[in-house]
């Protein structure tokens, strides 16, 4: 399977061009494509540059809108509610954040939940957001139904996307960033178009029946990570992102890759706490339970223990000098974006990998 390697600046180049062409200011479309190359950068591809050609067909067909900020339509202390007017979700996850963040400082939390809102990449962009700004920072999202309930045989609520990040004053920071099924669907769709098969724990086909096939898993059901246990939680995260927005919910929440000319219309929910506000030597404390985690002893054949989302950030720091490997088929995809749109890409050579 070949692939392109390519520097970070030119792939943020490439995207925020699209992005531009389609109606975004720079800031906007700088803001999109950084959350896309950030994902790329930490070796999750299926929230990176992939997702380009899926968010202009939408844009194009007029269900994900170029507006670049949500409405506030419930504002009350430490509590808002924003309708996303259907604007690219990382545009509104920013926004969301920011003002949880401002409430967080004031009132010690803030609170935001997001409706009629659209995809908005890698959960951890928020949350990690949030511990940049000393902030403890959860952030949610709904999906179309995607996994059954316990015991069931069809799909009642989305592998919904859960993220918590602690900030670390200087040191690494805590970074859980999940699906709550086995596998991302965007997992799958890469082993699809790369045509090799997906363990039988990832997904079903439409029958119920495990498959190692991805293009079945498509349009089968995902399987809740640790079984009762996941499908509860995303069962509780849709009525954080969905049913406390007054948002979609459920059946409500549409298919991401079928008609684009159809909103998306999934809702999401960001909470940020200030430590500060609860007491002090919240940093020193956090500092002293990650070294408990790191100085833990490990396997044998195991380098060293890390914390939660730290390979993700130590690939990124790699990424920034080293590059990014970007699969030919997902290069196919921006070059033929670019092309619709009228994009003007970057100068630069890319050169052509080879893998096995």
């Amino acid at each position: 399977m070949s692939a392109h390697h390519v520097s970070a600046e030119w792939l943020r180049g490439a995207l925020s061009s699209v992005f531009r062409s389609v109606g975004f200011s720079d800031h906007a479309a700088g803001l999109v494509a950084e959350s896309l190359v950030e994902a790329d950068m930490s070796g999750v591809p299926s929230h990176g540059s992939m997702l380009l050609p899926m968010y202009v067909d939408r844009l194009l067909g007029g269900s994900v809108s170029t507006h670049e900020q949500g409405e506030v339509v419930e504002d009350f202390g430490a509590v808002a509610v924003l309708d996303g007017r259907h604007a690219l979700g990382q545009l509104t996850g920013h926004q969301a954040m920011g003002l949880a963040l401002d409430k967080a400082h004031r009132y010690g939390l803030g609170a935001v939940a997001v409706r009629h809102a659209f995809h908005f990449g890698r959960a951890a962009n928020y949350t990690e957001m949030a511990a940049e700004r000393g902030c403890i920072g959860l952030a949610t999202s709904n999906t179309r139904p995607l996994m059954p309930a316990v015991g069931g045989a069809q799909p009642v609520v989305g592998n919904n996307p859960l993220a918590i990040a602690i900030p670390g004053n200087g040191g690494p920071v805590m970074s859980l960033d999940m699906a709550l099924s086995e596998a991302a669907m965007g997992k799958i769709r890469i082993a699809e178009a790369e045509g090799r098969p997906i363990p039988d724990t990832w997904a079903t086909d439409a029958d119920g029946e495990l498959t190692t096939d991805p293009t079945a898993a498509i349009a089968g059901m995902l399987l809740p990570t640790g079984g009762p246990k996941g499908f509860g939680l995303a069962l509780v995260i849709d009525v954080l992102s969905g049913v406390l927005s007054g948002g979609a919910f459920g059946a409500g929440v549409q298919p991401l890759y079928k008609d684009a000319t159809v909103p998306y219309d999934c809702a999401h929910f960001f909470l940020a706490i200030d430590p500060a506000l609860f007491g002090p030597g919240f940093d020193e404390r956090v500092a002293a339970l990650a070294a408990e985690v790191t100085g833990s002893r490990a396997r044998p054949g195991v380098e060293r223990i890390m914390l939660p989302g730290q390979p993700e950030a130590e690939r990124r720091h790699r990424a920034e000098t080293e590059g990014i490997e970007i699969d030919a088929t997902v290069m196919d995809g921006i070059l033929r974006v670019a092309e619709r749109v009228g994009a003007q890409l970057p100068a630069g050579p890319l050169e052509t990998t080879h893998a096995g």
